[in-house]
C-alpha cells in the first residue's frame, strides 16, 4: 500500500501567514501503514500562496471561541489555594499563575476541535485515547532509526509498558492520514530536558499501533498514513523534521486556511482576560499588605505613641537616654585584656549528624 501526496485543489487562494511554508510528501511501499514524525518532506517556497480546500474566518467562529475563552477564565477563577508561609497575601496571584498554564492548553485542544470543522473531510478525536505502549514499538523505535520503521504497524492489544495519552487525534478521511497531536502552550520549558525526547519516543510508538486501534476502537476507521507533531502554541522556530511544528502553521495539518489566524486571535484575547484577572487579584493583595502595614505603624499625629517593632514600647527621650554615651575622662581601660593567655586551650571538636539535644 501506498500513498501519493494529492494535488492541489482549485479553491480560494490565501496568502499564506507561514514565513517558510513545508507540505507532507513521501511515498511509501509495504503492507503496513506509513508512520512519520509530523512532516512530509519539506518543499521551500520562497513567499508562499498556498490553497487549502476550506477556510474558516474568527467573525465565523468568534463567539464559539469567546464561550471557550469564559469557561477556561471562570476554571482559572474559581481555584482555591493552599496557604503558603512563604507567598502570603500573594498565594492566590501565584495559584492563578499555574491555572493558566494548564487550562491554556486545554483552550488550544477545544479551540483547534472546534476550527477543524470548517472541513468535512476531518474527524477530531478527544474522548478515550489512551494508547497503548505496546513493548515492540517501544523497542523498534528505541533501536531503528524512524524512516526505517516506515510501513511497520503492530497489533495494539500486544502486550504493553503503559500507556499515552495523545491531546487529539486528526483523522483526515479523504487522505487515509491519522495525526496524532500534542500541543503545548510553550516548548521553552522544554529545552534544557530529556522530556521532549521521551515524549517524541511515546507518540512515535503509539503511531506504529494507531492504525490498528482506530480500526478495532472506532467503527472499522482505516488509515494507511500516521504522522505524529508536537504544536508548539508560543509559534517559536518548528523543526518539521523532528515532528516540532508551530502553530502559526496549523493550517496545513488542517488543510483550513485561516485556522492559526483564529487561533492568534483566541490567544490574544484570552491573555487579555488573564492579565485583568491578575491584576485584580494583584490589586487585592497590596490592599491587604497596605492595610495590615498601615495597622502595625500608626503615627502620633492621632494621639497614640509609635509601636516598637523590634523591642519594647519606650518613649522616644527614653530610647535616646539610653543610646547616649557616658562621660568619661577621654580614656578607655584596657585591662580586661590582661588576664588572657596568649595560646587558647585546645578544645575537642564533636563532629556528626545532627541529633536532637539532651534534655537536662
Amino acid at each position: 500500500m501506498s500513498t501519493i501526496t494529492s494535488t492541489l485543489p482549485n479553491g480560494e487562494v490565501l496568502r499564506s501567514t507561514v514565513v517558510a511554508a513545508s507540505m507532507f510528501s513521501q511515498r511509501s511501499s509495504g503492507a503496513g501503514a506509513r508512520v512519520g514524525i509530523g512532516a512530509r518532506s519539506s518543499i521551500a517556497e520562497p513567499a508562499a500562496l498556498r490553497r487549502h480546500p476550506h477556510i474558516v474566518r474568527f467573525a465565523e467562529v468568534e463567539a464559539d471561541l469567546d464561550l471557550l475563552i469564559d469557561r477556561a477564565i471562570a476554571a482559572i477563577a474559581d481555584g482555591e489555594p493552599v496557604e503558603d508561609e512563604i507567598l502570603g497575601h500573594y498565594v492566590h496571584i501565584a495559584s492563578l499563575v499555574r491555572a493558566v498554564s494548564f487550562r491554556e492548553g486545554k483552550l488550544l485542544e477545544q479551540a483547534v476541535e472546534r476550527l477543524a470543522k470548517a472541513n468535512p473531510n476531518v474527524t477530531v478525536l478527544t474522548q478515550s485515547l489512551k494508547l497503548p505502549l505496546v513493548k515492540a514499538a517501544l523497542e523498534a523505535v528505541s533501536g531503528n532509526d524512524w524512516s526505517s520503521l516506515d510501513g511497520i504497524k503492530l497489533d495494539c492489544e500486544a502486550p504493553a509498558k503503559g500507556s499515552y495519552t495523545p491531546d487529539l487525534i486528526l483523522v483526515n478521511r479523504a487522505r487515509h492520514t491519522a495525526y496524532i497531536l500534542d500541543l503545548k502552550r510553550s516548548l521553552a520549558s522544554y529545552g534544557d530536558t530529556n522530556r521532549l525526547e521521551e515524549l517524541k519516543l511515546k507518540m512515535m510508538a503509539s503511531a506504529m499501533v494507531l492504525p490498528d486501534w482506530l480500526y478495532k476502537h472506532h467503527k472499522r476507521m482505516m488509515v494507511d498514513t500516521v504522522e505524529v507533531a508536537i504544536v508548539d502554541g508560543a509559534s517559536r522556530p518548528s523543526d518539521h523534521a523532528t515532528g516540532i511544528w508551530a502553530l502559526s502553521e496549523i493550517d496545513d495539518l488542517l488543510e483550513i486556511d485561516g485556522v492559526a489566524a483564529c487561533m492568534a486571535d483566541l490567544r490574544l484575547r484570552f491573555g487579555r482576560r488573564v492579565q485583568q484577572l491578575l491584576e485584580a487579584e494583584a490589586s487585592k493583595a497590596l490592599g491587604v499588605t497596605m492595610t495590615a502595614s498601615d495597622a502595625a505603624a500608626t503615627s502620633t499625629v492621632s494621639g497614640k505613641p509609635m509601636i516598637a517593632l523590634n523591642g519594647s514600647s519606650r518613649a522616644y527621650e527614653e530610647e535616646q537616654a539610653m543610646a547616649a554615651p557616658d562621660e568619661d575622662d577621654g580614656h578607655y581601660d584596657l585591662g580586661c585584656f590582661d588576664d588572657q593567655d596568649d595560646e587558647p586551650e585546645p578544645v575537642r571538636i564533636r563532629v556528626g549528624f545532627a541529633r536532637r539535644p539532651r534534655r537536662h
